[in-house]
């Protein structure tokens, strides 16, 4: 009996004993890394590491198999699933925190508040100059990640009115560059997650009712979805590799794991 419950104990122990790559996501990166860090103390036996590069390319990484977890700030698109369908695998999907997306500016912009339809104008081009939505006689600066981001693709999608980003838009590799950009420009505008905001920028207010009301991005605007920019950020792993990651995924959906996304400056699950 005792030789028994030794063996199930160094099974348990191995269960978590894996090294782990997650990739993708900019928005989930710092998330996935405290919580990474964190799993690592209780668990010793966990090598768990994690680079950034964008949702697609977490998710090709996924699909070619060169990562086990694919960070997204997006769904994953048919096209993805599909892929793998073809490789003859299958993936499971957890929802382990939601961000709401905040449009920055310049500090020294005097504008506060953007309609939605403000900004749809402003990054497809319509809108140039910040005296049109009333800001000083300059021109607008617009600055946006790359297509290969989810948040490139969400912003578009529920922002944007899935219309096209214009030529001028300056595409950023990441969100620390676009906040670094828009630092530095005072007619920049760009969008990044809420817990990348600092005070070299300022998030504008958001409305989503042609202007009746215009909501701040906060952690309690977001976590009762008053703000209108949020958005789940997921994880994605092969369904095979299921007994390997769970343990994982688990830690990040626990009281503590939730306690991190919090401090982090993300929405937990659970209000």
């Amino acid at each position: 009996m005792k030789t028994k419950i030794i063996l199930l104990a160094a099974a348990l122990y191995t269960s978590v004993s894996f090294a782990q790559k997650l990739k993708g996501s900019d928005t989930v990166l710092p998330l996935a890394q405290k919580e990474a860090e964190s799993y690592m103390k209780t668990n010793k036996a966990a090598k768990v590491t994690v680079t950034g590069g964008g949702s697609g390319v977490g998710l090709a990484a996924l699909v070619d198999g060169t990562t086990d977890v694919a960070m997204s700030s997006r769904k994953m698109k048919l096209s993805e699933k599909m892929k793998l369908q073809d490789a003859g695998k299958s993936s499971k999907e957890a929802i382990i925190a939601y961000d709401a997306l905040a449009v920055i500016v310049n500090p020294a912009n005097k504008v506060g508040q953007l309609t939605r339809e403000q900004l749809e104008g402003i990054f497809t081009g319509k809108i140039k100059n910040w005296k049109d939505v009333g800001g000083d006689d300059l021109a607008i600066v617009v600055y946006s990640r790359e297509s290969s981001s989810g948040t490139y693709e969400f912003f578009k999608e529920h922002v944007m009115n899935n219309k096209n980003y214009a030529s001028s838009v300056l595409s950023m590799p990441a969100t620390g560059s676009i906040i670094q950009s828009v630092s530095q420009t005072k007619g920049a505008i760009g969008y990044v997650g809420y817990a990348y905001v600092e005070k070299e920028v300022k998030a504008l207010k958001v409305s989503y009712d042609k202007g009746k009301t215009f909501i701040a991005p906060t952690m309690a605007t977001a976590k009762d979805k008053s703000y209108p920019i949020v958005r789940p950020l997921y994880y994605y792993y092969l369904s095979t590799a299921e007994s390997k990651i769970k343990p994982f995924v688990d830690f990040c959906l626990s009281a503590e794991g939730q306690k991190i996304v919090e401090q982090v400056g993300y929405i937990p699950l659970k209000k």
